[in-house]
């Protein structure tokens, strides 16, 4: 068995799993990650690991996290500090080998959502993939072969940043976005709606939740070009908040995507959405610890 742990910014997700990636037991805690730091997440997973071991026989710890990730070395090598202060340097793989005795794979959150789609949900059998997360902020993870691209700084995917017309792909797509700009086309003030209640007045037909949303499908359509263009990905996949969506936002991406793209590169890449829900990140992580240390049962691609 497996202890599989998603650090996040609010919760501690773990379970314990067999090597087809079926979960015997699930679990969270929150993270109070601005409160207690690097420091408290660290005693926080050790008495997950702890408690695991009670009752099963550990094999190994899977981890994924938050934070910028060296997966090689096991280590955070940048974590802000507004987010989770003295994080950095957090070296997960030298914690559970002296802690515990316990082999560790440790990498970040984002690609774990991604290989976690590609071993048990949307991407299944494909040789490429790009994951988008579009939730509060905004992810991204290339996997060719298998494999993560992480890049020169282990930051490859990281679409945030990418520029689309009106700004960085953050300020044009995120949930967090999306918000504002509803309560401020409304006169509503700041916060006092969330991501469903805008699709709530989509879907009741008020033409400003209308705009907001075929403004951030239109940028989406744009980072989505852009990255078929660069990687040609066999297939994207979409995940996060915003993308529970699927039935309001599918229609219109296509045909945005159809619109900029040449019909053999259109064709080539299919559009799916996450499958594995709040398991994507404990799954992933599981089979990242698979590509590292070797498991004969479990298929992994090279």
């Amino acid at each position: 068995m497996y202890i599989c742990i998603d650090i996040g910014g609010t919760a501690i997700k773990y379970g314990v799993a067999d090597a087809a990636g079926t979960f015997r037991t699930r679990g969270s805690v929150p993270t109070e990650a601005k409160e207690q730091g690097g420091t408290g997440i660290v005693q926080k997973v050790f008495a997950i690991v702890r408690e695991a071991q009670q009752t099963h026989a550990v094999k190994g710890v899977a981890i994924s996290t938050a934070g910028m990730v060296d997966p090689k070395a096991g280590c955070i090598v940048y974590a802000l500090a507004d987010a989770i202060p003295d994080y950095t340097g957090t070296d997960w793989k030298a914690l559970m080998h002296d802690a515990f005795g316990l082999p560790a794979s440790v990498e970040n959150d984002v690609n774990c959502a991604a290989l976690g789609e590609l071993w048990r949900g949307a991407g299944q059998g494909c040789s490429s993939l790009f994951a988008m997360t579009i939730g509060t902020s905004i992810g991204g993870c290339l996997i060719v072969d298998g494999k993560v691209v992480h890049g020169a700084s282990q930051s490859a995917g990281e679409i945030a940043y990418m520029r689309v017309p009106g700004g960085r792909l953050h300020e044009r797509c995120s949930a967090t976005c999306l918000v504002a700009s509803v309560c401020r086309t409304k006169g509503l003030p700041a916060g006092s709606i969330d991501g469903h209640a805008v699709f709530d007045l989509l879907r009741k037909g008020d033409p400003d939740a209308a705009e907001e949303v075929t403004a951030l499908i239109d940028a989406l359509a744009d980072a989505i070009t852009n990255v078929i263009a660069v990687a040609n990905p066999e297939r994207v996949v979409l995940g996060g908040g915003i993308m529970a969506q699927e039935e309001v936002l599918r229609p219109p991406l296509e045909e945005a995507l159809r619109g900029r793209l040449p019909p053999l590169v259109y064709e080539a890449t299919t559009i799916a959405f996450a499958a594995t829900q709040n398991d994507a990140g404990m799954l992933g992580a599981l089979y990242h610890f698979f590509q590292e240390h070797g498991n004969l049962s479990v298929s992994v691609l090279p």
